[in-house]
């Protein structure tokens, strides 16, 4: 497979394999897109939960990111896991002074397994400093909530807090509805002038660690291949949806997706 274009993937490291940076490398790759790192901080982590995290230096980040993109130049950044507001003010240092463009932010707050992966006031600093310069932000119904300090329950509610959450500064929201227990999911795009909605059959397991990494490294990807948001968005839950589908059954928790599962 030729490597159409570059991804910069700001992100969190998952010891498991299946969810932060590695998740990250693997959708791009998986979609002919070469990928870049800045990793912001290790956990030691498996399918049933984190047993530690471990931030890295923020300046570290930044270096990281600088001598990356003055070499290579990126079509387009994913950024996931921020774990501290020094962390998130020298990934905006960089992106100011390389005018790093397309960039998908997955507002990453808590493990599949329900641990708390960033703090309250790094949510504030994230919401406020970082989102203006985002091109999408892909929060799932529990991030939404925190972003917004409100109780999502209905698709009203998410096109609600998808509008709320613009404000903010992104150009688009895509709102995962995964949370809310319906036998169909109904992700939301949302801009300024639209609102479309990606439906799909909820698929009944357990097996769905980094879905929100894969899905969010995906539409960069199809963004740095020079797809349109509403394109990019749909091949990429489409991705996900026969990722989840063809899962390898790994692990005693929450296990991974198939990251490969567009080439069976």
């Amino acid at each position: 497979m030729k490597l159409k274009s570059k991804l910069l993937i700001i992100a969190g490291s998952d010891s498991s394999g299946g969810a932060g940076i590695q998740a990250d490398i693997k959708t791009a790759t998986a979609l002919g897109v070469y990928a870049m790192t800045a990793i912001t901080a290790i956990t030691a982590q498996n399918t049933t939960g984190v047993k530690s995290i471990v931030s890295i230096p923020p300046r570290e980040i930044f270096k990281q990111i600088s001598f990356s993109v003055q070499d290579i130049k990126p079509s387009s950044v994913k950024i996931g896991m921020l774990h501290n507001v020094g962390v998130i003010k020298e990934v905006i240092k960089a992106i100011k002074k390389h005018k790093l463009k397309n960039i998908v932010i997955d507002p990453v707050m808590v493990a599949k397994g329900g641990q708390r992966l960033i703090s309250n006031s790094s949510i504030n600093f994230l919401r406020e400093k970082l989102f203006p310069y985002a091109l999408l932000v892909t929060p799932n119904i529990p991030e939404a909530e925190a972003l917004i300090n409100k109780k999502i329950k209905t698709l009203d509610d998410i096109i609600k807090a998808g509008k709320q959450i613009l404000k903010f500064g992104p150009k688009f929201v895509l709102i995962k509805g995964g949370h809310i227990n319906k036998s169909i999911i109904e992700d939301v795009l949302i801009s300024k002038n639209n609102i479309k909605i990606f439906k799909n059959k909820k698929i009944k397991t357990k097996n769905t660690h980094g879905t929100g990494c894969t899905l969010s490294s995906a539409i960069a990807s199809f963004i740095s291949r020079n797809y349109n948001m509403n394109e990019s968005c749909r091949r990429s839950i489409q991705y996900v949806h026969k990722a989840i589908l063809l899962n390898p059954k790994f692990g005693r928790g929450h296990g991974p997706i198939n990251h490969m599962a567009l080439l069976n």
